[in-house]
């Protein structure tokens, strides 16, 4: 009965802390409860091993950071999310727009994100077009960044190889 009295608070939006104080949080679907509770418990199994991927929900991602994150089709239908085709609440896409925010703020080193140039609908192969988050956040400006570790480590290696190249060149001219 405890559990279900706590998952019961954080989907109705109302915690207590320690102290006693009751704080307003935002409301949750028991869904996103789940996959919290879901996500929380895989990351404490795994432990230190870092050689393994975490699939995750933008809802359950929210506080957790990774080394390197995917958002995969990344498109208008998608995120911001419609079931038809026509204009979304104003509050409804700034939702939306959170969750792409939450998405994009996951990754401590890399971000990837890709978009569908064509997806299913029905039994039909239909165009789809990039998700307007990506213009709006300026995704695609400048191309990939480079690491400016992995630049340092290619420009050391273009310098050893100028200096080998020297030494080689001093070397049949004496």
């Amino acid at each position: 009965m405890d559990f279900v009295d706590w998952v019961a608070k954080r989907c109705g939006g109302e915690i207590e802390n320690d102290g006693g104080l009751t704080v307003e949080t935002e409301k949750k679907t028991v869904l996103e409860v789940a996959q919290t509770i879901s996500l929380i418990t895989s990351l404490a199994e795994r432990g230190d091993n870092a050689d393994v991927i975490t699939l995750s929900t933008l809802h359950a991602a929210k506080g957790l950071e990774w080394p390197h994150v995917i958002l995969a089709g990344v498109n208008e239908g998608s995120l911001p999310f419609s079931r038809e085709e026509g204009e979304m609440l104003p509050t409804a896409l700034e939702e939306e727009r959170r969750l792409m925010y939450v998405g994009i703020t996951r990754a401590r080193l890399t971000l990837l994100v890709s978009t569908l140039q064509r997806r299913k609908k029905g039994r039909e192969m239909v165009a789809a077009r990039p998700s307007r988050f990506i213009e709006e956040m300026k995704l695609g400006e400048g191309g990939p960044k480079e690491d400016p570790r992995e630049k340092l480590r290619r420009l050391r290696e273009e310098m050893r190889g100028q200096v080998q190249a020297r030494a080689s060149q001093q070397a049949q001219a004496e």
